[in-house]
């Protein structure tokens, strides 16, 4: 059965890498269904946003507020539900430093953190993927070549 594109879900988060420290922001959020859980700025596209990054741009500056240039935007994971009707696009987001983000009503901590040393309890979505074997490699390379 073909998916309604009016019915379909396109969600865009970002994990900011700073290239100074090789460290990861993680925010900790505050919906009542995740509440405590550490997860990625983002979510859902709107129908004002003409693109998907578009999208992350607007969530970036609702959810962290102003961040220092971006340097490179680099595509991690597309994840697709078995129904085709949700999709959710992930980003490493490349900046120079560590900066303090100006948290919205979403969450409610912030924390920089080493690869492989991710607070506790990870968005089980996000979980899911730091675990999955090729995002780590292609996390391993980036670390890597920086």
């Amino acid at each position: 059965m073909a998916s309604n594109p009016l019915s379909k879900i396109i969600c865009n988060g970002g994990l900011f890498l700073s290239t100074e420290t090789k460290r990861f922001l993680l925010v900790q959020r505050t919906q009542t269904k995740t509440v405590g859980t550490w997860g990625l700025v983002g979510g859902k596209k709107e129908p004002s946003d003409l693109t998907t990054l578009d999208s992350l741009t607007r969530e970036i500056q609702e959810e962290v507020g102003q961040t220092p240039s971006i340097k490179k935007i680099i595509p991690l994971e597309l994840f697709t539900s078995n129904d085709h009707n949700f999709q959710y696009n992930t980003y490493i987001l490349l900046v120079d430093n560590e900066f303090i983000p100006t948290l919205n009503g979403e969450h409610m901590g912030y924390c920089w953190s080493k690869y492989d040393h991710w607070p506790k309890p990870l968005h089980q979505a996000l979980k899911n993927s730091l675990h999955n074997k090729t995002i780590k490699t292609k996390i391993e390379i980036l670390l890597d070549l920086l």
